[in-house]
Parts: structure tokens; C-alpha cells; sequence
């Protein structure tokens, strides 16, 4: 008896190895994949194709019912979110005179009075800071909830896609499952069949722009993902930065009741205190001097990182008010302790000048490692220990937004430039220690001070 030999031809035009089965989504992932599959789509029942291919075409967009639904609910977030921006833009420009008229008053002659302006302008910048920072929380919870509903109608039309996609490619297997014999039988004459075979490669076609509009949905997806999450980290920091305004703002009510407290109000109990100031602010830095002095004898020059511009990013703006080393004005020599025979003063710091509040910012990469208030010294202080080894320290900040512990990026900004401490303007004092120097200590005359072997800030910078 003859053995029946299967037509070779139609067997080519079939894959009876691949059965049918629910497609997962690693399937959607690869063009190649697709493209292979549909290499082997040539004939089938074109009618249920066709419909079901039309039937894809109009379910393909993003859910549309869906979208309509939270379209007006985007547009209101995107509207509310503008409104926000424009007011951000007229608080930031009234900042940035408020923080003029500090500078202002600062360079009015040292009266009782001129100095309560001042407290009152450092007031009204704080609680005019507080209430920006309020509205960019608003801002970026606005920003949250419209990226939130990004993510859910990507996902929507992601799943969408998939499920309709499936549908068509596993109908396309079904119709692959004929013979040529029985596909050409379907057709009144060759040039039918003919139609047939193109149509059903135009499907494919546009099966694949399909699949790729399902990928470029999937990176759409995870944009949105890692823009919510940048934008949670920038909310925990800007609620941890109105912690700090509201802290450094009652620190500053708390400094003009006392001086209103000790001063009864009288200017010459007023220019007493100054005087009893600049007393103790002599005495701080000689304490300072005393105690970084042996460090810095100590240190082995060949232990230090390469002296070179750019291990370390300039804090802050502004212009350099006061170079580190000996200094050789009135100033230095009346408050820092004497070097160069008598003719300066040491200065332990880079003094960078600019308006009241302007951003500090973190020097390199590093870990907050203390924090602390010397009022009659460096004021608001922090310090941050660098991957190099090198401390730096940034004093008498307005606003500090850093706690001990805290990792922090070159660039970032660890808090606000101020006057606060024993300082004559709105300034930085930026000092850098050489490697395993650093230390705090308690001082009866200052508070809290940073200790070590300073290094000269424009080594680095």
C-alpha cells in the first residue's frame, strides 16, 4: 500500500510544531520575534482577519473612553500647576529684594535701630522663604498626582495593547492552520487568492507598527516611573528644608527679643554689648587659632590630596570678600590673631560674599559628618567629609537644610547664605581640613566649634 505524502508546499505554509497559547509580554519585546512569526502568514480565511485587524485599529488608542474620562482632571492639574509656577516666579523676585534691602541695612552704621531693620527685613525674607517653599510643595504634589495619572493610563493602554495584539496574532495562527488546497478553494479565481495573500501581508505590516507603538508605550512608562520618584525625593526635601526655615526663623524672633531684652531699648546699652562682642569674638578666634595651629604644624604635607582647580566646586556666588591666610587690614589684625609680625591676621577661611539667602552648596560628593551654632564665632555651621578625606565646613548660614549622617552630591544645596554668629554682612566663611584632623569642640566662649588642620580653600577649588 502507497504511503500518503503530505503536499510539501502547504507544509511550508504551516508551523504545526508551534501550538496555540496565551502570549506573555516578553513576546512584545522583540521585532525579530513578530517579524518570524509573520513570516509564515501567507493564506488563511481573510474575513475574520480583516474585521478583527479593523476591530484592533479602533481599540488601540489609549483607552480612549478612559482618557476623556481624566482629560479634564490632566488639564486642571497642568493649569494648577502653571499657576503655581507664576507665583514661585513673583515670590523668587521678591526674595531677591528683600534679600538686597538686608545687604542694605547691614552697611548701615552699628545702631540699635538699624539693627533691629535688619532683624525685621531677616524676618520678613524667612517667612516670604517659608511661605515659596510651601507653594513648591503645593507645586510638586500637583506634579505628583498628574504624573500618577500618566502611569495609569500608560498602563491602561499598555495592557490594552497587549491583550488586542494577542488576540490578532493568535487568530492569525488559527488561519495559518489551512492547507493551500483548501485557501485557494475559498477564492473564485487566482487573481482573488492573489488579493488575499497581499492583504494578509499588509496586516502584518501593520501589525508590526502596532508592536512598535506598544514599546515606545513601555518607555513612556518608565519615564513616568522615574519622574515620580525624582519628584517624592523633591518633596521630602523640601518639606525637610521648610523644617529648617521654620527653625532658623524662630532662632531669629528669639535673637531680637533678646536684644530688645538686654538692651532695654537704649542705644547705649546697645554699643555696650558691641562692644562685649567684639570681646568675645577675639577670643573665639584666638581659641581657634590655639587649637588649629598644632594641628596644622602637625600635618605631613605629602599626606594631603593633590592640590589642583576643580577637586573641589566653589560653594557659593558672589565675590571674594576675605582670602584665607594672613590678612594684612585694620580688620584682620584688630579681630584675628597676629601673623607676620604684627603687620595681619590669621584667617582660617575663604570669606565668599553675596546676597542674604543665596544657595550653598555642597563642594564634592561626602557625608554631613557635624553640625552646629556658634554664636559667638562661626554662627550656623555644618560640616561634610569628602571620598579624598578632606572636611569642609560652610558658616554662619541663614538656613542650615543638612543633619548629621546625611549623604550629599557636588552641587547640592546643604543651605542658605547668612550673618549669622559674629559676622559684619552676608557671607560664607568656607574652610577645608587636611585628611583625619577634623573635630568639634565645646567652647565656653563660642558654643560649638569646628576644629582642624585648615588647608588654603583655593588649593582646591
Amino acid at each position: 500500500m502507497t504511503e500518503k505524502r503530505p503536499n510539501q508546499f502547504a507544509t511550508r505554509l504551516r508551523s504545526p510544531s508551534v501550538r496555540p497559547q496565551l502570549l506573555s509580554p516578553d513576546f512584545f519585546s522583540n521585532d525579530n520575534t513578530i517579524i518570524s512569526f509573520l513570516s509564515m502568514q501567507k493564506v488563511g480565511s481573510l474575513l475574520s482577519l480583516i474585521a478583527l485587524f479593523f476591530f484592533l485599529l479602533f481599540t488601540l488608542s489609549p483607552s480612549v473612553a478612559f482618557a476623556q474620562t481624566n482629560s479634564d482632571q490632566v488639564s486642571q492639574l497642568r493649569n494648577e500647576i502653571e499657576r503655581y509656577e507664576q507665583e514661585i516666579e513673583q515670590l523668587r523676585e521678591e526674595q531677591e529684594k528683600l534679600g538686597k534691602s538686608i545687604t542694605t541695612t547691614q552697611e548701615e552704621a552699628k545702631t540699635l535701630q538699624s539693627e533691629i531693620n535688619n532683624i525685621n527685613s531677616r524676618i520678613k525674607y524667612m517667612e516670604n522663604q517659608i511661605y515659596l517653599t510651601n507653594v513648591n510643595i503645593n507645586k510638586t504634589g500637583a506634579e505628583i498626582n498628574n504624573v500618577s495619572d500618566e502611569i495609569i493610563t500608560t498602563q491602561g493602554k499598555i495592557s490594552h495593547q497587549k491583550s488586542a495584539i494577542g488576540e490578532l496574532l493568535l487568530e492569525v495562527y488559527k488561519q495559518d492552520r489551512e492547507s493551500l488546497l483548501v485557501a485557494v478553494m475559498k477564492n473564485a479565481n487566482i487573481s482573488d487568492f492573489l488579493n488575499r495573500i497581499q492583504q494578509t501581508a499588509d496586516v502584518g505590516e501593520s501589525l508590526l507598527t502596532l508592536v512598535s507603538d506598544l514599546k515606545e508605550a513601555k518607555d513612556s512608562y518608565e519615564s513616568h516611573r522615574n519622574t515620580l520618584e525624582n519628584k517624592k525625593q523633591e518633596l521630602k526635601y523640601l518639606n525637610h528644608q521648610q523644617t529648617s526655615q521654620k527653625l532658623s526663623l524662630n532662632e531669629t524672633h528669639k535673637g531680637k527679643n533678646n536684644l530688645l531684652k538686654e538692651t532695654k531699648g537704649q542705644e547705649v546699652e546697645y554699643q555696650k554689648l558691641l562692644t562685649e562682642a567684639e570681646e568675645l569674638e577675639r577670643q573665639a578666634n584666638l581659641e581657634v587659632f590655639r587649637l588649629e595651629d598644632k594641628l596644622r604644624q602637625a600635618v605631613d604635607p605629602n599626606s594631603l590630596p593633590l592640590a589642583r582647580p576643580g577637586v573641589l566646586e566653589r560653594p557659593a556666588e558672589g565675590i571674594v570678600s576675605q582670602p584665607y591666610g594672613c590678612v594684612e587690614t585694620y580688620f584682620a589684625r584688630r579681630y584675628y590673631p597676629n601673623c607676620n609680625n604684627g603687620r595681619g591676621g590669621f584667617h582660617n577661611g575663604l570669606d565668599i560674599a553675596a546676597r542674604y539667602g543665596t544657595p550653598l552648596h555642597a563642594a564634592e560628593n561626602g557625608k554631613v559628618i557635624a553640625i552646629g551654632s556658634a554664636p559667638s564665632a562661626y554662627g550656623v555651621w555644618a560640616a561634610i567629609e569628602h571620598e579624598s578625606g578632606l572636611v569642609t565646613a560652610y558658616a554662619h548660614m541663614s538656613v542650615r537644610n543638612v543633619v548629621v549622617g546625611q549623604q550629599v552630591q557636588r552641587g547640592s544645596v546643604v543651605g542658605n547664605m547668612g550673618n549669622t554668629g559674629l559676622s559684619t554682612g552676608s557671607h560664607i566663611h568656607f574652610m577645608v581640613y587636611a585628611p583625619k584632623t577634623f573635630t568639634v569642640q565645646n567652647s565656653k566662649i563660642s558654643g560649638t566649634l569646628p576644629i582642624g588642620a585648615t588647608l588654603n580653600p583655593q588649593d582646591y577649588i
